[in-house]
């Protein structure tokens, strides 16, 4: 078994590029040689700012040897009638590289054949790397690209080098204008280089000893836990750890080295969180806090080499760090000078969105739905609601989130809190912009969800109205996201708000507005693409795609709902009699789908034989214990009548012929079936599901 090792080096990689770098190439070279043909074991792939290199450790020497019969012409076309080749025959000796005498003929249930036995794999794995290589950086896909010099070929940063090597032995390609070869390079101040690499095994000890580069991303974030720890402990403190701050940092340095700097503790007085987005968004350092949670006045931050001069290096940093935070500062005075109201008069003059009106419009609208929601869901919350939407864009014109617009939102909530508005006001206001994405938290008081809520349906309206609905990756208001949030704030609050009624409220909201779609039609497409992220939405965490279908099929308006009915689905379907419970229901309502509208009420007296009174009668027994469990969200016992009914609905399709010549008996079959169907439909539209 041998080892192969494939290093592109670059020009320093913007961080946030690294891991789609890495898994690409993972993935290529996984199914590169799955495809070839070639086994191997242990595959790892690790980037820093300039390099990404794969390692696969356990690839066999060559391709696996294996007889194949490779089939032919027919034996009647073949052979003429005294057995002697034709020209179809030769022709696939010939295709096959072989005489004609080592021909076959295979005898099959289609008749006979003239086949070949050809022993086929083999090839050296040193011969079919070099074209997986160069395929590979084809392969890797960026946000943006660069070209450089007269080259073609564009890359995410240019490439400098190129490493390739199959144990000792070099595997030749050419690629962006460069020759592989087993040189790399190492750290650019410890370890520059360039060293030749005398086997693939020894690759990792030579770039650390001697190149000075910690290749795993991994080390590297633990080489930085590990020293920051202990710097923080030693100043009494701890550092405030953010993980996505530590993927960023890992992703800009090769060789981790942490150091702890200071400031004046009069900008202690700022925010907690001005501070750490000052250190964390302008600085990529972090915050350093006491057993209280209370910070001080030191921060981390993560270099790329050892300095000589360490003390000098700290002064530097410190010094940028305190210009960020002087701004700061006077920006927090300006805006203690000011009000909410007043900010909030600025707001006339900020534009929303073209055709929007202004953000003062969007804050009035914003208070009227969730006037509106806040009915729905706890009266009580009305006051907090509407003034906390009345200020909830008022930070956006403070000079604070002028400089820092990443504290929007934030710096309302600690605003708010200054100028004397209660807590659930400030909290809410806070919470306005969660969640940012499909990882984050959603808003963790009603209030904030509440806000949060009519915020996001508030713009979705208004962009339909307008016709800017996102269309493949083009969504430059966000939209997605927004309907994700608008979902995922329902279903985790638990709130039983009629979806349909949200959207229709929510234009509503835009009084005097004329658009020049008709509001069914622009409410419509709104549904339908908020259908579509509730899709995506659930698959993400890993319902089946037919079982999301069935229970959007059955309606989403109670997003709360949809959600408990998904899971008992899913839970449902790992059952051993799912497919039969499921297939008799689906016969029912393919019926009932193709005979268009029908009436769900029968007449007992229509009914003649056994089955069908049977099957009324079921129907009769287990209505009741349905509405109660409806009542009760009890989705995994609405779904286990499934297996009470199908005695009797399999007895009717064995004996009961629907369609009839006879008209009314044979709607009142119908109305019959669609009883059954409207019954438990309601849970999921089990024509959806396949079995």
């Amino acid at each position: 078994m041998s080892c192969f090792v494939f290093e592109i080096g670059f020009e320093e990689m913007p961080s946030r590029f690294l891991p789609g770098i890495v898994e690409q190439l993972s993935q290529y070279f996984r199914a590169a040689l799955a495809e070839a043909e070639l086994p191997h074991g242990e595959l790892v792939c690790h980037a820093t700012p300039r390099r990404v290199a794969l390692l696969v450790h356990g690839l066999a020497e060559a391709q696996p040897l294996r007889e194949e019969t490779v089939m032919g012409p027919p034996v009647k076309v073949a052979l003429d009638g005294a057995g002697a080749p034709t020209k179809a025959g030769l022709g696939f000796a010939k295709s096959q590289q072989v005489e004609f005498e080592q021909c076959m003929i295979v005898s099959t249930d289609k008749g006979d054949y003239l086949a070949v036995q050809k022993t086929v794999g083999g090839k050296a794995t040193l011969e079919a790397l070099p074209a997986l290589c160069a395929t590979a950086l084809e392969s890797i896909h960026f946000p943006k690209k660069m070209r450089w010099g007269s080259a073609d070929f564009t890359f995410g940063r240019p490439v400098r080098w190129l490493l390739a090597l199959l144990d000792g032995e070099v595997v030749p390609f050419e690629a962006a204008g460069l020759v592989s070869g087993r040189q790399t390079r190492g750290h650019r101040v410890h370890g520059m280089g360039p060293w030749d690499v005398p086997t693939a095994a020894d690759y990792l000890r030579l770039l650390e000893e001697q190149g000075k580069v910690v290749l795993e991303g991994e080390r590297r974030k633990a080489i930085v836990r590990q020293e920051g720890d202990a710097l923080a402990a030693a100043a009494d403190g701890r550092i405030v750890w953010r993980d996505r701050l530590m993927d960023e940092v890992a992703g800009l340095v090769e060789h981790p080295k942490a150091m702890l700097g200071n400031f004046d503790p009069a900008f202690l007085l700022l925010p907690r969180d001005v501070l750490l987005t000052s250190m964390e968004a302008h600085q990529k350092s972090f915050g350093v806090e006491n057993d209280r949670g209370e910070l001080l006045p030191h921060f981390l931050c993560v270099l790329n080499l050892e300095p000589t001069g360490l003390e000098r290096v700290r002064a530097g940093w410190e010094r940028v760090l305190k210009a960020r935070l002087s701004d700061a500062m006077f920006f927090w005075n300006m805006d203690l000078n000011c009000s909410l109201e007043l900010w909030a008069e600025k707001l006339e003059k900020v534009t929303f969105l073209k055709g929007l009106g202004s953000m003062a419009d969007k804050c009035r609208r914003v208070e009227a739905l969730c006037d509106f929601i806040a009915g729905q869901v706890e009266p009580s919350l009305k006051p907090v609601a509407a003034t906390a939407a009345r200020f909830a864009k008022a930070d956006l014109v403070s000079e604070m989130v002028g400089e820092f617009a990443e504290l929007q939102g934030i710096m309302g909530g600690i605003y708010a809190a200054q100028f004397g508005e209660e807590d659930a006001v400030c909290q809410a206001i806070a919470e306005q912009y969660l969640p940012a994405g499909p990882d984050t938290p959603v808003p963790a008081s009603l209030a904030g969800a509440i806000l949060a809520l009519a915020d996001r349906l508030d713009t979705l309206a208004g962009c339909f109205a307008l016709g800017k609905i996102p269309t493949g990756a083009q969504d430059p208001f966000a939209l997605r996201r927004a309907a994700l949030g608008v979902c995922r704030i329902c279903i985790e609050h638990s709130l039983r708000l009629p979806l349909g009624d949200l959207a229709a409220q929510a234009l509503q909201c835009y009084t005097g507005q004329t658009w020049k779609r008709a509001p069914e039609e622009i409410l419509q497409d709104l549904m339908e693409f908020l259908r579509e992220r509730l899709r995506q939405m659930l698959m993400g965490q890993g319902a089946d795609t037919l079982v999301v279908e069935a229970a959007l099929g059955a309606g989403y308006d109670d997003l709360r709902s949809l959600k408990d009915r998904v899971d008992a689905l899913q839970a449902f379907r790992q059952e051993a009699d799912f497919g039969q419970a499921v297939l008799t229901f689906k016969r029912a309502a393919n019926i009932i789908a193709k005979s268009g509208a029908v009436d769900a009420t029968f007449d007992p007296a229509l009914l003649q034989q056994n089955e069908e009174k049977a099957l009324a009668q079921a129907i009769q027994d287990v209505a009741p214990r349905v509405e109660a469990l409806w009542a009760a969200d009890d989705y995994p016992a609405l779904l286990a009548l499934l297996r009470e009914l199908r005695p009797a609905v399999d007895a009717f399709f064995d004996h009961v012929m629907v369609n009839v010549e006879d008209a009314a008996l044979r709607a009142n079959r119908l109305a019959l079936l669609a009883a059954l169907v409207g019954m438990l439909g309601r849970v999921a539209d089990f024509g959806a599901l396949q079995v």
